[in-house]
């Protein structure tokens, strides 16, 4: 499975379900299987290494524009650093596009995103790898870092 989606330039996260008990119960909560390998696939199950299926799965979903967020966004980390705060990790917010997903939720330039929908962000590509799996239309909670202060915001993409 691996090798399969390298070749194919596709990022995904590997996870163990034999060293960590809550991704086994993820696993049988998203696919109702106890089997491994399973792929999920912008909400789409595909139990086993079924080339066929995946490759059904892959041809619909790239064809669907990924929803935009709206803000450009750099690895926290580096820039608080550079700014003499210390390592704070995260993604950080630049620009917020008008009218854009992120300017709807409150983003301002400065903040720095920690956490999406329960899964931590250390960096910009944890960010970015947590929006891939999201779809038009769905509902997002996020967790930001405005100055000194923790905040909170939901919305849709």
């Amino acid at each position: 499975m691996k090798e399969f989606l390298s070749q194919r330039g596709i990022d995904f996260e590997e996870r163990d379900v034999s060293r960590d008990r809550a991704f086994a119960q993820e696993l049988v909560k998203s696919s109702g299987q106890m089997g491994v390998p399973v792929t999920i696939i912008n909400g789409q199950v595909v139990v086993g290494f079924d080339r066929a299926k995946l490759e059904e799965v892959l041809t619909k979903t790239q064809g669907v524009p990924r929803p935009s967020f709206g803000a450009s966004i750099a690895d926290a980390g580096k820039i608080t650093v550079k700014q003499g705060s210390g390592v704070t990790l995260g993604a950080y917010v630049g620009r917020v596009r008008p009218g854009s997903v992120s300017e709807r939720i409150g983003l301002a330039p400065g903040d720095i995103i920690t956490e999406l929908n329960l899964q931590r962000i250390a960096n910009a590509g944890d960010l970015e790898r947590t929006l891939a799996n999201l779809n038009r239309g769905s509902r997002f909670s996020l967790v930001f870092l405005r100055g000194n202060q923790t905040m909170t915001t939901e919305g849709s993409l």
